[in-house]
């Protein structure tokens, strides 16, 4: 996968149409839950889109792996971001999944489902205290038991706001909005103050958007969405009072991260979520934006951030189990998870990791700071986006976002039509 701003939130999801003969328990088709026999054997190791920039970080992981267990041998493999969940359906479907596979929590959904993903409850679980509770839990899947891939490097970030464009619209620029309430009602005030000209925010509310307002998405069993109650609709109708009054970029209907952050890079956008690797960019790119940069925390009513994660999921038919197992647990272990994000803007799921002085020591620059904002948030931070929550559940919720937006349904019957169509096609995943 990709790491660079918010792309962490971008994970495809993966609706496989996998025969009938690829479903059912992990241990038949050649493969097994034992991880405890000898660490031998050749098995592949498939990531997602890191080979560019990460080359020789992966070659020396798999080096030094060879040499603690020099009777085993790891071919890597690097698929494009591009297509990388049609290419898992594909070999998934044709037998030809890696034995070691970089997945996000809904991509290995459907591969749990259909029997494909080795349950590390069963095969690995002297390991699970290695990790943060919330990163274990991450890779579970609803209305199943266990957990199907080790988790591997996490992500959030804060929002940036302009400083500049605060102090014109007569808002304290050092005091950013803490709440719902407060962002709503600055953003209604700086698009009043520039006459429509600056919008606050630029994106359309997403599932994880409904989940930091506190909304309940989905029933406790796990087979129905609810992200239509009463504060999902109060929420909805908020965005859309923002969007009348352009508070709300009027591009938002068809805007990507990417060109949000253009938006917000030009002074366009008064906020915008990032992380550090933002900063850099900024000082380039806009150096009058970065000297009005202001950083705050994430906007939630639970208390909890948002998180992104990424795992390392073992294939159940693997024929060397315990060599799939052993090198999954040692990409993802303390040690190679620290050096990994010292050398990109990640974060360590590793239990203690984020404790490191790397993580909580200040040094005087916005980097660090960013940094160690985002390590402490992180120690309770949780995945909002159901693992089930499909591509084209995605889809279907922005469509209905867009036509509550536009004023061609209430929010409420938007929000409605959303949830019913979600259901759908999480009943067709069943």
């Amino acid at each position: 996968m990709p790491i660079s701003r918010r792309t962490l939130a971008a994970a495809a999801a993966l609706c496989l149409a996998l025969p009938l003969s690829a479903c059912g328990s992990g241990g038949d088709g050649g493969g097994s839950t034992d991880a405890s026999g000898k660490v031998e054997g050749d098995i592949t190791f498939q990531t997602w889109n890191l080979r560019a920039n990460f080359k020789d970080y992966f070659e020396g992981v798999i080096a030094d792996f060879e040499k603690k267990y020099p009777d085993t041998h790891v071919k890597w493999v690097d698929q494009p971001a591009e297509g990388y969940a049609d290419k898992i359906s594909a070999d998934a479907a044709g037998g030809t999944l890696p034995d070691v596979v970089n997945v996000s929590p809904d991509l290995v959904a459907p591969l749990a489902k259909a029997g494909l993903a080795l349950d590390l409850d069963k095969a690995a679980a002297k390991y699970k205290k290695e990790y943060l509770a919330g990163a274990w839990a991450s890779h579970r899947i609803p209305g199943m038991t266990g957990t199907y891939a080790f988790p591997w490097y996490l992500n959030t970030g804060p929002l940036f706001y302009n400083k500049s464009l605060f102090k014109k619209a007569g808002l304290d620029p050092e005091t950013p909005p803490k709440t719902y309430d407060e962002l709503f009602a600055d953003a209604l005030e700086l698009a009043k103050k520039s006459d429509g000209k600056v919008a606050t925010l630029a994106n359309v509310p997403t599932i994880e958007d409904f989940g930091r307002y506190g909304v309940e998405l989905m029933n406790k069993q796990g087979t129905a969405y609810t992200f239509n109650d009463a504060k999902g609709v109060q929420m909805l109708a908020k965005y859309k009072e923002l969007y009348d009054a352009k508070a709300l970029d009027p591009q938002a209907l068809t805007a990507t991260p990417e060109s949000s952050g253009r938006k917000f890079l030009t002074e366009a956008v008064a906020m915008n979520p990032g992380s550090a690797l933002d900063l850099g960019n900024f000082k380039k790119q806009a150096p009058n934006l970065y000297k009005n940069i202001g950083i705050t925390d994430q906007i939630t009513s639970t208390g909890h951030v948002n998180m992104y994660v990424m795992g390392v999921m073992v294939n159940s038919k693997t024929k060397h189990t315990p060599a799939a197992v052993a090198f999954a647990h040692f990409v993802t272990d303390a040690e190679h998870q620290m050096s990994f994000a010292k050398k990109v803007a990640i974060f360590p799921s590793t239990a203690g990791s984020l404790d490191d002085p790397y993580f909580t020591k200040e040094d005087g620059t916005d980097e660090t700071r960013v940094r160690i904002a985002a390590a402490k948030s992180l120690k309770n931070a949780v995945n909002y986006t159901p693992v089930l929550f499909s591509e084209q559940m995605k889809t279907a919720l922005r469509n209905e976002v867009a036509k509550a937006l536009q004023g061609k349904e209430s929010p409420k019957a938007a929000l409605d039509n959303a949830v019913k169509q979600c259901n759908t096609l999480l009943q067709q995943q069943g």
